[in-house]
């Protein structure tokens, strides 16, 4: 009996502590259940205004009289006939509010979490910091899986300019932009990436059209011939993942990238069309460039540039995800106006057919800034743990002396432990916020 006790007080604590929760600053929750209580009071005034009516007007019905004597208890003390009909009334509403909301969002909510957490979870992150991420490929989904936990204000600019497997293949035969790297993005940002976002990323094998293709890829295909757009695509498919956020392309335009490479024994330079191409090209990278090389901008990626705490380009391929979208020269105006924290994140190891050459963080950020003609980041964040085994082809990419002699520069352990050659995504979200807290004090 004593345990059955222990337990019921410990059942009775937790919900109480849970209630209290509730009215904790932030959630969006008191200012309606006053309201709904001073809507309540108005409506036991007005009944009490028609029980003193129905007194004087009917005081010779000593019947009605005796039973709203003993309803309204006046038998008792006043003071203690407050104290039961307000703590009645109190437990009612309390109650009905309780399990009025916990009927409503029970589809919504996920078992292992109450529901005072999901909505806490969603204000913090509701009110979270403007971020803006640059690139393309699993280095910025990795970076979006880690940073969607702090906030929902994130919007991911993704470059269109991939021409190969299946997105190569769908914009060959539909005329539309590429959207493998998107769906990537989307499904990073899902609220839950369980079964719908297996299914967006399961990829079709064996014989036939479809090998090869990712079902996300020919929904986003499909929305875009429903919606008329590839934008509209993009933002239905983002409500289907119930996405923290959203994706965006860095341009509306069709746009390819090439690239003028050094190819060994050889004093002439090759010219490679095609992003899917330049990695399979033994050689060195000199220079890369779009055709059309006046692509503009797509128009929200300028608003939400210019209205950033804070910009992050990569992780990820340097030709061919990251240089894609600062070449587009509207988005590259958008933020250098911008007065947001900007941030580059180095890759942790280099990238074969494409990075082979370029084993410091020194070298990948001179490149970068090359093309685009000028020093364009405030923090240059470098992973400085190399105790992983990285495949064959791969090497460190390194805080050298010249990188550590850039004022700019910040190292911290940014290795997923599992796979070395890549950055785990809680250690870098919580680099990145550090930094942004740093800079502009905290914002969430």
């Amino acid at each position: 009996m004593s345990n059955y006790k222990k337990g019921s007080r410990k059942r009775f604590a937790r919900e109480l502590k849970e209630f209290r929760r509730w009215l904790a600053p932030g959630l969006g929750v008191k200012r309606w259940m006053f309201l709904l209580l001073g809507g309540i009071t108005l409506l036991g005034v007005g009944l009490g205004i028609l029980l003193l009516d129905l007194y004087r007007t009917d005081s010779t019905n000593t019947t009605l009289l005796t039973i709203l004597s003993y309803a309204s208890l006046r038998f008792l003390p006043r003071v203690v006939r407050v104290m039961i009909f307000g703590g009645l009334g109190i437990g009612m509403i309390v109650s009905g509010i309780w399990n009025l909301n916990r009927s409503l969002m029970l589809p919504f909510v996920r078992h292992d979490r109450s529901l005072v957490d999901e909505l806490a979870n969603y204000r913090r992150r509701e009110r979270g910091p403007r971020i803006v991420t640059i690139g393309g490929g699993h280095g910025l989904a990795t970076l979006l899986r880690g940073l969607k936990i702090y906030t929902r204000n994130l919007t991911a600019v993704v470059t269109v300019a991939d021409d190969g497997g299946s997105s190569g293949r769908l914009r060959e035969s539909y005329g539309i932009l590429p959207p493998g790297d998107i769906r990537n993005c989307l499904a990073a940002l899902s609220n839950d990436e369980r079964m719908l976002t297996q299914l967006f990323q399961y990829r079709f094998s064996g014989e036939g059209g479809l090998d090869g293709h990712s079902f996300g890829n020919l929904f986003i295909t499909a929305l875009a011939e429903i919606t008329g757009s590839f934008e509209g695509a993009i933002a239905e498919s983002g409500k289907v993942l119930s996405v923290s956020g959203r994706v965006l392309p860095s341009t509306l335009h069709d746009v390819k990238l090439v690239a003028d490479m050094q190819v060994p024994n050889s004093l002439n330079q090759v010219r490679v069309e095609g992003e899917s191409r330049i990695p399979k090209i033994a050689g060195r990278v000199s220079r890369v460039w779009l055709e059309p090389n006046d692509a503009s901008a797509y128009p929200p990626v300028i608003k939400a540039m210019l209205n950033a705490d804070m910009i992050v380009v990569g992780p990820g391929s340097l030709y061919t995800s990251l240089l894609p979208n600062l070449l587009v020269h509207d988005l590259l105006g958008a933020i250098q106006a911008s007065r947001a924290v900007k941030v580059y994140v180095s890759n942790i190891a280099t990238q074969t057919g494409e990075t082979d050459l370029l084993v410091s963080c020194h070298d990948h950020v001179r490149v970068l800034e090359e093309h685009v003609g000028e020093r364009l980041f405030d923090v240059v964040l470098c992973n400085n743990d190399y105790g992983g085994e990285l495949n064959l082809d791969s090497r460190w990419v390194r805080a050298d002396e010249k990188t550590m002699d850039d004022p700019r520069v910040l190292c911290r352990d940014l290795v997923d432990d599992r796979h070395p050659w890549r950055h785990d995504s809680s250690k870098l979200a919580a680099t990145l916020i550090e930094i942004l807290d740093e800079y502009t004090g905290p914002l969430i």
